[in-house]
């Protein structure tokens, strides 16, 4: 019994010094190791497991819909002021419509009762000239008519230099052009506010438009008025002048594109028609208008010179005319200058010859407006960017009164009398 004591004493005493040793070991481990915070250690372990895992990829969405959201927003602002704008160039256009419909009337009536006025003073005038040549005695009563007669003359000579510097039949021909060109615009502005949302270069377009218009047929008379009597022939223009196309390096050429196929309608042939057809109303057309544009211009200085200066004879010879002596025949002078001058002022305004020069002037507008037309569709190297070749066709076509067929004949026949050297017996336009 007393070695199982001492045993047991030893094992004792032998594991306490081994653990002694043990957590001495740990307090000099402890002394080397740097301490590690174990609070933030344990917070920021929560903030990991308390974070969404799908919250970084909603944040992004959001904003990426936000900015979608917004971006919509201000495409809708921009779209409504510039059909707006649109709108409101629309309701101009209406207005102008108006405008020169009540003037052009108002300038037709000038015409009839400014001829009518005019010749019926003349005729009085002659008449009461004739009366005091052919009535016997003197004194007051054929004082009375000589100055009668002699007023009247000077009042038509007046009213007739007046009437032959602003041609109120041109003026009026003007203001239904003017009406005729404006309800067209009206009618493409309502086509494109139906059919689509008007852009800002729509906008910009139709205000380089109405300029053009105004610049071509102005309203007032005083300053802004078209000279009435220019050196020489020219058509009106009424549209803004095309500027040059730029045309960017393609990688393929446009015959190469076309030897592939139609490209948005068109091709070589259609191409080649088109020249001639701009060939055909340049030699023949154009050049008819410009000849008998030409000859109306000299027919109206003509008139426009010889009624007043047969109504100042007239008006001269009125004053010396008398019943006495070989003063007496004055009044044949008189008569036949202001009946010669009753005629003319009705040929030249009766029969509208300033209308006829500006009804010239616009079918020239209008066959260089077509040329214009064509070169700057066909200066554009981009197919894409053109007008579809096959409505381009068919407008050209009616614009001159055929068909696409006629004006497939009227292009071949050009090409053939060309290469044949004859000189082509056919106008491009049945219309006009």
């Amino acid at each position: 019994m007393a070695s199982l004591h001492i045993s047991s004493m030893y094992l004792s005493s032998f594991s306490f010094k081994r653990k002694h040793a043990t957590v001495s070991k740990f307090r000099r481990m402890s002394l080397l190791v740097p301490k590690i915070s174990t609070t933030n250690s344990f917070q920021e372990t929560n903030a990991s497991t308390d974070t969404n895992p799908f919250e970084e990829n909603v944040k992004p969405k959001a904003l990426y819909d936000e900015s979608v959201r917004n971006l919509n927003t201000l495409n809708n602002k921009n779209k409504i002021t510039t059909t707006t704008k649109f709108l409101a160039i629309l309701e101009l256009v209406t207005d102008r419509v108006e405008m020169h419909h009540n003037v052009g009337k108002q300038r037709d009536n000038w015409n009839i009762l400014l001829l009518n006025s005019i010749n019926m003073i003349t005729l009085s005038a002659a008449t009461m000239s004739g009366l005091v040549a052919t009535c016997p005695g003197s004194g007051a009563p054929l004082l009375g008519l000589k100055l009668s007669s002699t007023l009247l003359f000077c009042a038509a000579t007046g009213l007739l230099l007046v009437m032959n510097k602003i041609q109120p039949s041109q003026l009026a021909e003007e203001q239904r052009n003017a009406t005729r060109l404006f309800k067209c615009l009206q009618t493409k502005m309502e086509a494109t506010v139906a059919l689509e949302s008007p852009s800002e270069e729509d906008v910009n377009d139709v205000i380089l438009k109405v300029l053009a218009l105004d610049r071509a047929y102005p309203l007032p008379l005083l300053g802004a008025m078209l000279e009435k009597f220019p050196e020489k022939f020219e058509p009106a223009v009424w549209w803004p002048r095309p500027d040059k196309i730029s045309q960017p390096h393609k990688e393929k050429t446009k015959r190469e594109k076309m030897e592939e196929g139609l490209v948005n309608g068109w091709s070589e042939e259609l191409e080649m028609e088109l020249r001639e057809v701009v060939e055909v109303s340049k030699r023949k057309d154009f050049e008819d208008y410009e000849r008998l544009g030409n000859k109306v211009l000299k027919i109206s200085k003509s008139l426009a010179i010889l009624g007043p200066l047969l109504m100042g004879i007239a008006t001269i010879g009125s004053v010396f005319v008398d019943n006495i002596g070989w003063w007496s025949w004055t009044y044949l002078v008189t008569l036949l200058a202001g009946s010669l001058a009753a005629v003319v002022n009705s040929f030249e305004h009766g029969g509208q010859v300033g209308m006829v020069f500006e009804m010239y002037r616009f079918c020239g507008g209008f066959l260089r407006l077509l040329e214009e037309t064509v070169e700057v569709t066909l200066e554009e190297k981009d197919m894409e960017k053109r007008e579809n070749g096959e409505v381009f066709e068919n407008k050209v076509a009616m614009q001159l009164g055929r068909s696409g067929f006629e004006l497939r004949e009227l292009a071949s026949k050009s090409a053939s009398c060309r290469r044949e050297g004859i000189a082509m017996d056919e106008f491009a336009s049945k219309l006009f």
